[in-house]
Formats: structure tokens, C-alpha cells, sequence
């Protein structure tokens, strides 16, 4: 695996076409409207798995924005149980319950993190399995196409890709904070451009599980024969 390689790839990705990129930022500040984001960040995901380089039109925003919402679903089932956790301890807070509310929002977040990391490779199969809610569940296949990667080697993925958002977020508020108004307009490009890149990015890690899945069933195949 090559983190470089997939990361240059991914910084480069967006900036292909700004046209979009200021059309996807424009969606994704708009109510309601910026659930189309959502289904164009796993129309990105489907375009690098059919071997794409381009990026995807907009066209047919019904289903961009169906997708959006099946996508906000999806959210909802994986984070449902750290949200809870977290409620819990803020509430304990009120009561005066330090050490019960940080036992709480630390395991809610330790959570939280364990399930971002299949969660992503998760909504990847959806994807993959072209927008199928079920196919974003089904976590034993999930867990094997990691496996078939390295745990090692995703989560090395995983922290660089955390990496680049936290740095590129931080200069994004940063500039938003500084520049008001224009800042806020950079700040919704930037936004559209990270989007993009995660969706170009965890695509990539998906190719490449799919050709070790390939390669592991290949050798057993060849195994099998030769006994």
C-alpha cells in the first residue's frame, strides 16, 4: 500500500474541476438541499470504484438527494449508541457528577472512534453494493475486506486521512475567522473540496482491498488445485 501515492491522488482529485467544487459548496450550505452533498460524496465513491478519473456530474438530484438521506441513515444506526453515551454524560454534568460524566463522554468518544473506523470502510461498501443501505451493515463482510488490507495498514490510513482534514479544517476556520464573509465563502469551498477528497480517498482504500480480496481468493484457488 502506498499512503503517499493515495493521498496525492486525493488532494489532487477535486481540484480537476473548481466549477464543481463551488457548485458542491453551494448545496452544502442550503437546508434540506445539502442532503444532494451527501449522495455526491457516494457518487464520488462509486465513480473511483468503476476505475473513473473524472469527477461525476450532478446530474439526477433525485437521486443524489435519496442517496443523501440514505447516507444520514446510515449515520444514525452507527452513531446512535456513543450519542447516547455522550447525552448521558453531559446530563451527569448538570448534576454535579464530574467522574460519572467523564467516565461517560470518554467511553461515548472511545466508541465513537471504534466505530468511525469500520463506519468508513462501511459506507464504502454501500457504495460499492450501489447505495444499499444493508450492504453499509453487513459488518462481517466488512471487517473481512479490512482484514484483507491489515489492520495495521488501514488504521495507518485512517489517522492520515483524520490528519489531513483536522490540519486543512483548522486553516479553513482559521481563514473563516479572519476574512468574515469571504472567509465564510472559502470556508464553504474548502469544506466541498474535503469532502471530496475523503469520498476520492476512502474510495482508494476500498480498490485496494478489493484487489487483496482478489489476490487471497486467486492463491486459494491455486492452493486447492494443487493438492
Amino acid at each position: 500500500m502506498d499512503i503517499g501515492r493515495n493521498i496525492t491522488d486525493s488532494l489532487r482529485y477535486p481540484i480537476q474541476d473548481w466549477f464543481k467544487i463551488i457548485i458542491l459548496a453551494v448545496i452544502s450550505i442550503i437546508p434540506i438541499v445539502n442532503f444532494v452533498s451527501g449522495g455526491y460524496y457516494l457518487r464520488i465513491i462509486k465513480s473511483t470504484l468503476a476505475g473513473l478519473e473524472e469527477i461525476p456530474d450532478f446530474d439526477d438530484l433525485g437521486e443524489l438527494f435519496i442517496d443523501g438521506i440514505k447516507l444520514l441513515i446510515v449515520g444514525i444506526i452507527y452513531f446512535i449508541i456513543p450519542f447516547i453515551f455522550i447525552v448521558i454524560g453531559v446530563a451527569l454534568s448538570a448534576s454535579g457528577l464530574f467522574f460519572s460524566t467523564l467516565i461517560f463522554v470518554i467511553f461515548g468518544l472511545v466508541i465513537f472512534f471504534l466505530i468511525s473506523i469500520i463506519g468508513l470502510m462501511g459506507v464504502v461498501n454501500m457504495a460499492y453494493y450501489d447505495s444499499d443501505i444493508g450492504a453499509a451493515l453487513r459488518f462481517q463482510e466488512i471487517i473481512e475486506r479490512i482484514e484483507t488490507i491489515g489492520w495495521g495498514n488501514y488504521i495507518s490510513y485512517i489517522i492520515v486521512l483524520w490528519v489531513v482534514l483536522v490540519v486543512l479544517g483548522a486553516i479553513l476556520s482559521l481563514i473563516s475567522g479572519i476574512l468574515f464573509f469571504i472567509g465564510f465563502i472559502l470556508a464553504a469551498i474548502g469544506t466541498a473540496y474535503l469532502i471530496m477528497f475523503q469520498a476520492r480517498f476512502v474510495a482508494l482504500i476500498f480498490t485496494e482491498s478489493e484487489q487483496s480480496l482478489s489476490n487471497h481468493q486467486q492463491r486459494e484457488k491455486i492452493s486447492k488445485l494443487n493438492k
